[in-house]
């Protein structure tokens, strides 16, 4: 379908007409409300005027239920398709209700039957290892994708739950990315996999790279709720409040009562009515640029480098809290070096010692000699083995923590004061200590 004819496309005639309805028009249905997400109102209307219809066919029905699973509704959706025409387009949406509601034996078991009616038989089988990835049985999954050959392993779907599936099986991301770079050639508007792709540059630090994917993954229908909850996250980090609100809004307009969504676009609301200098804003920005700036991207001597790595200096920032005569008192540190330091940092208009004030005393040391070897060696671990939320992941990097030992030396007031860190991710995190047996400082 060409770009001219999503624009003119009446899509409520589309779905309120007596027409057959097939997968092509669920196609054409999603592509309009990707080209003008001002048809997902009308999406919704006309499902409104069909749910009000007591003569509904049972066809009538089953392009119903595909239309309430668009709208996010599952519930509807799979009550809608089980009285419906048994067809097999009406088999594999219950299907794909089931997955959505995380019902993955269930959903495998329908995927089958729409398979044995006629629907797509390599598409059964796409969804059948998705379930199986999602259920935690990655070997199956593989094994099923696997065995698809043909057009089929050209198609994005495919291509998209390949890259997913190897993502999950651990120690292949080149692969994984390079199928997700595959699918989005062959379908630009494809959401899983532009998903995929911006969260794993997301994970590598390649924020604008991650940014652009998560935008156009946001664009596309139906799109992912993680999707829009990280983009979300994003424009927060950057000031963008009516932006982030955009992307909550988008899940409440599917999800009204999505308890995540719901606090965030309060949250961004509250924020972004907040006065400040815009001047000062983007002065701050900079200055914040700067000093997470690693010293060694600067020409320093040897002897420089070996001092300040032996004194945990890391970034500009750090230098510019570590007054002159600390670091004169550290061995092997003497004028020349200090004289070496002046001149890095006042090229960046700063100064050693500059915000020594804003030094905090290190943190109380952990009473370990109650715990077991086992549990001294969780403190160990990398914060990344909680498997935090995208906003307490990255108030974690803003504190620099990076095992799991560093964050129980915290105190959950010391985590409020972190830029987007709420109650909610203070127990989330919580939540994820206890899972271990642990707790935070003063809890």
């Amino acid at each position: 379908m060409s770009d001219l004819e999503i624009e003119v496309l009446d899509l409520k005639e589309l779905v309120l007409s007596n027409n057959s309805f097939g997968p092509s028009d669920v196609t054409s249905i999603r592509n309009a409300i990707t080209e003008n997400y001002g048809h997902f109102g009308e999406l919704r209307d006309a499902v409104g005027e069909m749910e009000a219809d007591t003569m509904l066919s049972p066809a009538g029905k089953t392009k119903m239920g595909v239309c309430q699973f668009l709208l996010g509704r599952f519930r509807d959706s799979l009550e809608t398709l089980q009285s419906a025409d048994g067809s097999a387009m009406a088999l594999f949406y219950q299907a794909r209700c089931q997955f959505e509601l995380r019902h993955y034996d269930e959903a495998i078991a329908t995927y089958e039957a729409a398979q044995k009616s006629g629907y797509n038989e390599d598409e059964c089988k796409i969804r059948t290892a998705e379930s199986h990835r999602y259920a935690g049985r990655i070997d199956q999954s593989l094994a099923i994708l696997d065995d698809i050959f043909g057009p089929a392993e050209q198609t994005p779907e495919y291509m998209y739950q390949r890259a997913a599936t190897v993502a999950a099986v651990g120690g292949r991301l080149e692969e994984a990315m390079t199928l997700y770079e595959r699918a989005i050639n062959t379908d630009p508007n494809h959401a899983g996999a532009l998903f995929g792709l911006a969260l794993e540059n997301d994970r590598l630090g390649n924020d604008e790279e991650s940014l652009a994917l998560y935008e156009r993954a946001a664009k596309a229908f139906p799109t992912g709720i993680g999707a829009l909850i990280n983009l979300g996250l994003i424009y927060e980090d950057r000031d963008q409040y009516d932006r982030a609100q955009s992307c909550y809004k988008r899940i409440l307009d599917c999800y009204p009562e999505h308890p995540q969504a719901s606090l965030y676009i309060k949250d961004a609301s509250a924020t972004g009515n907040q006065l400040y200098d815009e001047e000062a804003q983007r002065r701050n920005d900079k200055l914040a640029q700067i000093l997470n700036m690693p010293v060694n991207n600067f020409e320093l001597s040897v002897r420089s480098r070996n001092c300040l790595q032996k004194m945990g200096i890391d970034t500009i920032g750090d230098l510019t809290r570590t007054t002159e005569a600390e670091l004169l008192s550290s061995k092997n540190f003497g004028e020349t070096s200090l004289f070496e330091i002046r001149e890095m940092l006042t090229s960046k208009g700063l100064s050693l010692g500059q915000f020594a004030h804003e030094k905090k005393s290190n943190d109380p040391p952990i009473d370990t000699s109650h715990m077991s070897p086992d549990e001294q060696a969780l403190l160990e671990r990398p914060i990344s083995d909680l498997n935090l939320s995208v906003r307490a992941r990255k108030c974690m990097a803003r504190l620099q923590l990076n095992t799991i030992g560093e964050l129980i030396r915290k105190t959950g007031d010391d985590m409020l004061e972190c830029k987007n860190f709420g109650v909610t991710s203070l127990n989330e995190v919580r939540e994820k200590l206890a899972d271990l047996g642990l707790k935070m400082r003063g809890d």
